[in-house]
């Protein structure tokens, strides 16, 4: 989400201590009541809405209730969390809006978003993916409906491999280790490019590793980073970084992967669609030589798990539409443009049923097959501040651990700021 669509997508770490927005309300009822208005307002995030999904299902919805309109708005990563908290608290919210599943949590609290809870049937809840419909339930109340996701895959550079002898793609995470070996011993410098601080490509090796980030601590929570679950992830995650050059202090960004990979004298980066699309923008000569594959798990026919970023669509507790709105997630929810939003946009559609839109995208693909083992970072409101920068997994956790402290030492230091965090109100 502050890089772009996909880049970050759900990042709680944008999240601020804001003016909540009143009261809690258990809105089913309204959700089925009285409609307000003939413009249902709907703010989408920069990059969600494919141009033509935009276009048809605003047709779609103007034609099946005649006399009323669809104005979508688009809204910037950058600074929504004040934006949209603040138009939340306001007498005429937006009646739809996109929110990150990691941020989901946090408007939730502040009351801010509608209880779909007697609605849910109607919008498909059953044939959810439970991955992803979990960041829409808040304190037992279905607060947001999933809309769609994606997962980090490893993205390759086919000739390199090729030219390695490697014929294959990697079933097990030795088969990995055994493939990178290769190409460094090809004289490839940088087989795997991972910077130190690539923090979603490290949360699923933490979810994978079983690793609880948090734990309950009363009516709050605490940092949990010193686990022999953690000290294995970030144990791989280094061994990982290994393979190549990337600095150890450095995140994804900095510079930018996918601009390192266009080069050409790259194996392979962790990214997500868009990388590898901008890597071919910048060099075309990348054409047919970039491959996508889930990081494997340690035995075969078991992928590793990941990071399932994404956005949930919800109703504003303060709506003057909230009948038409619910009528717009329906429409919304639908296979027909549940999946057109897969197929036009290569992402990850909220059923499997829904995957074969994805047919000829070959990350959104695989990004589908990984995110049946995803997962996201702990759905709590207060989350959010720990990602805010500097985020002190990345700068305390991962790199002291890559420049050499032991993961309980590293851990110690980033439990300690993560608490603070954690605490705060």
């Amino acid at each position: 989400m502050k890089r772009k669509l996909i880049g970050a997508i759900g990042v709680a770490g944008m999240l601020i201590g804001v003016a909540a927005c009143g009261g809690s309300g258990g809105s089913g009822d309204k959700a089925s009541g009285g409609d307000a208005g003939n413009t249902i307002n709907v703010w989408l995030m920069s990059g969600s809405n494919p141009p033509n999904w935009t276009k048809q299902i605003t047709a779609a919805y103007e034609k099946k209730y005649p006399g009323k309109k669809v104005k979508v708005t688009i809204q910037q990563w950058n600074g929504i969390q004040q934006k949209l908290t603040t138009a939340l608290s306001e007498s005429n919210p937006p009646d739809v809006l996109e929110v990150g599943n990691t941020q989901t949590p946090y408007y939730a609290q502040t009351g801010g978003l509608m209880d779909l809870g007697k609605d849910k049937a109607a919008l498909g809840a059953s044939s959810w993916l439970p991955a992803m419909a979990k960041s829409t339930v808040y304190e037992g109340k279905q607060i947001a409906v999933p809309w769609y996701a994606a997962s980090r895959v490893v993205i390759y550079n086919k000739k390199i491999w090729a030219d390695a002898g490697i014929t294959g793609t990697p079933k097990t995470q030795d088969e990995l280790f055994k493939d990178l070996g290769k190409i460094q011993a090809k004289g490839t410098k940088n087989a795997l490019y991972l910077p130190g601080q690539d923090w979603y490509a490290f949360d699923g090796m933490l979810l994978d590793a079983g690793a609880d980030l948090v734990k309950k601590d009363g009516d709050g929570y605490q940092a949990n980073l010193d686990t022999p679950q953690a000290a294995q992830a970030i144990q791989l995650y280094k061994k990982l970084n290994s393979y190549g050059t990337a600095a150890k202090d450095k995140d994804e960004a900095t510079p930018q992967q996918m601009d390192v990979f266009a080069k050409g004298d790259v194996g392979a980066f962790i990214g997500l669609g868009y990388e590898g699309a901008g890597a071919l923008a910048k060099n075309p000569k990348l054409k047919d030589q970039i491959g996508y594959f889930a990081l494997p798990g340690k035995t075969a026919g078991k992928t590793s798990a990941v990071f399932l970023g994404g956005s949930n669509l919800a109703v504003s507790q303060g709506s003057k539409n909230p009948k038409g709105a619910l009528n717009f997630l329906k429409l919304a929810m639908s296979d027909q443009f549940e999946g057109a939003l897969a197929k036009e946009g290569g992402v990850v559609p909220n059923k499997a049923s829904l995957n074969g839109n994805l047919a000829g995208n070959e990350f959104g693909t695989v990004s589908a097959a990984a995110a049946a083992n995803g997962g996201t970072t702990p759905l709590i409101p207060q989350w959010g501040s720990v990602e805010n920068a500097p985020n002190p997994i990345t700068t305390l956790f991962m790199t002291g651990v890559l420049q050499g402290q032991s993961p309980s030492a590293a851990a110690e230091k980033a439990n300690a700021e993560m608490d603070k965090r954690l605490s705060q109100k």
